[in-house]
């Protein structure tokens, strides 16, 4: 019975074809809206969220406030302090940085000089085009070696190899550098430019290149297993009773991974919410589409209902006419939705994700409205008198 009368629908459809193309319409343009905007919003929150986590997920960097730097808080043994106080800490990295001139024997350029420990490099993932980051026997002996990043590296060494060279790093006076890694391209994050950086060990920052009152950063990394975003808050509470809130500030990826998947997806449901009225503009083409079919076929309805067709069989053909142009539409509508996400997440250099649940979601509501805006008809062809139906014209 179903497919009997999904293939009078196709018929149906097939009589009135321009009636039915602009009925459809509204439904292809609701689901179609639906579900590119909710796509769209998807992948941009996701992009977001992968550009930040460059960066870490798992990263917390903490900066003293600019009168903090000469009180004798922010210390290297500060960074134990932290470690001590906040569960959920696996390592305390404290960071010095400056900017300098840096050369070769030909090519000069300006730079951001940062003094780390050994740790730093395994802690924020970089991969290396050539060599590795430096040891911690290269920070307790203050060995002048450095790490290069990789737009520092083509500047300085554009035709060969920078693995074993010297560079010479401008403070006061020039010192001389063996250079032992150069770290793969890589985006910028925590306010610093890693391919226009290059990294020295931190004593040696402190001893040969710069002294220092306090440390300039910590940058924290959290343990497996505990909530980024949690930890924070920690290390922010303590910090408040310690310095005061306007005595640092405070930085989380994930912080604002999270607040960026809450605005976009916030605006998503939003958008899609005013979306899906076209989706009730359709429903009501829909309605229309069908109390003209019950008019022009009210003898055929006659007709059955004379040779012994129940009211519930008279509904039902209807109601599934009015299910088999909404799901029609909706299928119509999802290829719609899917080709505009594809091509606005081309334009923006998203990476595409589709929103699956915005499929259900569109196709669904869909339905609702093929079954809410159709019954009325239905149930107007089902009441219809066998013998008034006949004599109709």
């Amino acid at each position: 019975m179903i497919i009997e009368n999904i293939k009078l629908a196709f018929g149906a459809m097939r009589g009135s074809k321009l009636r039915t193309a602009l009925s459809l319409l509204g439904i292809v343009i609701g689901v179609g809206s639906v579900v590119a905007i909710l796509t769209i919003g998807d992948s941009a929150a996701k992009s977001i969220t992968e550009s930040i986590s460059v960066g870490g997920l798992d990263m917390v960097t903490v900066y003293p406030a600019f009168g903090q730097r000469t009180t004798g808080t922010f210390t290297e043994e500060f960074g134990d302090t932290i470690m001590r106080d906040v569960e959920g800490i696996e390592l305390v990295l404290p960071q010095n940085t400056s900017s300098a001139q840096v050369r070769n024997s030909k090519q000069n350029m300006s730079a951001t000089v940062t003094g780390v420990l050994s740790s730093y490099g395994e802690a924020l993932n970089f991969v290396y085009t050539e060599g590795e980051f430096f040891s911690s026997l290269d920070n307790i002996n203050r060995r002048q070696v450095v790490v290069l990043g990789s737009a520092v590296a083509e500047e300085l060494f554009p035709e060969g190899t920078a693995l074993g060279k010297y560079v010479s790093v401008f403070r006061n006076q020039a010192k001389s550098y063996q250079v032992v890694g150069v770290i793969e391209s890589k985006d910028a994050t925590f306010n610093i430019s890693y391919d226009k950086s290059i990294f020295i060990p931190y004593n040696t920052y402190d001893q040969r290149f710069r002294k220092n009152a306090s440390v300039g950063a910590y940058v924290l990394k959290v343990a497996d297993g505990y909530d980024t975003i949690e930890v924070s808050d920690k290390v922010t509470e303590m910090l408040d009773d310690l310095v005061g809130t306007d005595g640092y500030n405070l930085f989380s990826p994930a912080s604002l991974a999270e607040m960026a998947t809450q605005i976009t997806g916030t605006f998503s449901a939003f958008l899609a919410a005013i979306a899906a009225i076209s989706l009730l503009v359709g429903g009501i083409g829909i309605m229309n589409i069908m109390l003209v079919s019950v008019a022009e076929r009210t003898k055929e309805i006659g007709i059955r209902k004379a040779l012994g067709a129940s009211p519930n069989v008279i509904r039902g053909q209807f109601i599934s006419e009015a299910l088999t142009l909404t799901v029609l539409g909706g299928i119509l509508g999802i290829l719609l939705g899917s080709g505009l996400s594809f091509v606005v997440t081309n334009l923006m250099k998203w990476s595409l994700h589709l929103s699956y649940a915005s499929f259900i979601l569109a196709m669904g509501f869909s339905m609702f409205v093929g079954v809410f805006f159709g019954w009325y008809p239905a149930m107007k062809a089902s009441k219809l008198d066998p013998i008034e139906a006949l004599n109709y014209e």
